[in-house]
């Protein structure tokens, strides 16, 4: 099977890892700060918090937001569950905007029909790479003294205007997952400028405690500690991130071939009328995580299972997260966002990672041509 997306690990990958398994550290270590401050200096930020995954950096956003109960969230429903799970956690509600036809992202105009008096951040997401409408949503925010948070599991990389998504608001949170833009196993980061939100995100990962003299109220000794908050166990290894600082090294390389793989699939789809090919929002330079089709005229689910039949694993990114039964069972049965249903009725994600042979790309786009008759 081709899949949709697969890891890149290369010799050099292995040996990073290798040398910390040999090392003193293999848990909390000096590669995470190392890992930090690479992803830091690449997006143009002051401070990085690696931790655990990408929900768990999602998580750790909401808290250091100060969302809680009574506090609404407006996000898209077209994403990870993750992306709205994270304001749950907190004890918040997610509020679901629908998304712009074209580029999938969420709809700036909706989310100002969505603000209400509880209404106290806003999730924007970078679906597949391609940057929301930053201006437009941050905007909205001024206007109602909100929060924003990036939720750029897909966009490593990726540009808004001249600018790295993880430099535009008040935080951004990354996934290092295989399939994504670099990896580090499992793994996630959190960007800021804001020193107040670093701080939180720090005590957060590591069950609220810290060593920190600035922060404690008294200390015993060098041995000494306090837990000033109520935090979790979300710290990443040195492991990993030994990983990801081999991994930050080809970052820019793995986007250039991506971008070359993406530039195929237009070409060769530019005149098939049953399939339309990805909107890139103009002053944008998408990192291109997820290659996403719309089949029309088709059946999309028989066209699913046709191209995995001959060896293509196609996905689908995503099903909107008020459909899930979790959400059903919990308030939002009445919840519709016209634009996302539409398009997740007809979506599929094509194989789309550095790896991926010229050879195999050419029998995805045959294959995608003769079942969609271009």
């Amino acid at each position: 099977m081709i899949p949709y997306g697969r890891q890149t690990i290369e010799e050099d990958d292995i040996q990073a890892v290798v040398e910390v398994l040999k090392s003193d550290y293999l848990t909390t270590g000096p590669k995470i700060a190392e890992f930090e401050g690479m992803v830091a200096d690449y997006v143009g930020v002051k401070y990085a918090v690696a931790i655990s995954n990408g929900t768990s950096a999602l998580h750790a956003a909401c808290f250091a937001a100060g969302i809680g109960k009574g506090d609404e969230v407006i996000t898209t429903p077209l994403t990870f569950a993750a992306s709205a799970n994270c304001v749950l956690y907190c004890g918040g509600t997610p509020v679901f905007a629908d998304v712009d036809p074209k580029t999938y992202n969420i709809d700036p105009a909706d989310i100002e029909r969505k603000i209400t008096s509880n209404t106290k951040a806003i999730i924007a997401v970078h679906l597949a790479g391609q940057p929301c409408d930053m201006d437009a949503i941050h905007k909205i925010a001024r206007k109602h003294n909100l929060l924003v948070i990036e939720d750029g599991a897909h966009a490593l990389g990726s540009e808004y205007k001249g600018k790295k998504v993880g430099s535009l608001s008040d935080m951004t949170t990354f996934s290092f997952h295989p399939v994504k833009p670099i990896t580090t196993g499992e793994g996630g980061m959190i960007v800021t400028d804001n020193e107040g939100f670093y701080q939180k995100l720090m005590l957060f990962r590591s069950h609220g405690i810290t060593r920190d003299e600035n922060l404690m109220t008294r200390n015993d000794g060098p041995w000494f500690y306090q837990q000033l908050d109520l935090g979790f166990n979300y710290r990443i290894t040195d492991i990993q991130c030994a990983l990801g600082c081999s991994q930050m090294k080809k970052l820019d390389r793995f986007l250039k071939r991506r971008k070359e793989i993406v530039s195929r699939y237009n070409k060769a789809f530019a005149d098939c009328e049953n399939i339309v090919t990805p909107y890139q929002l103009p002053d944008t330079e998408s990192g291109w995580h997820l290659y996403i089709i719309q089949v029309k005229n088709y059946d999309r689910r028989k066209v699913f299972e046709q191209l995995r039949k001959k060896g293509i694993a196609v996905n689908v990114h995503y099903i909107p997260v008020y459909m899930h039964p979790y959400y059903q069972e919990h308030g939002y049965k009445e919840v519709h966002c016209k634009n996302a249903e539409e398009i997740y009725s007809h979506i599929l994600s094509l194989p789309l990672y550095p790896t991926l042979k010229e050879e195999e790309q050419e029998y995805v786009i045959t294959t995608v041509k003769q079942i969609c008759e271009c």
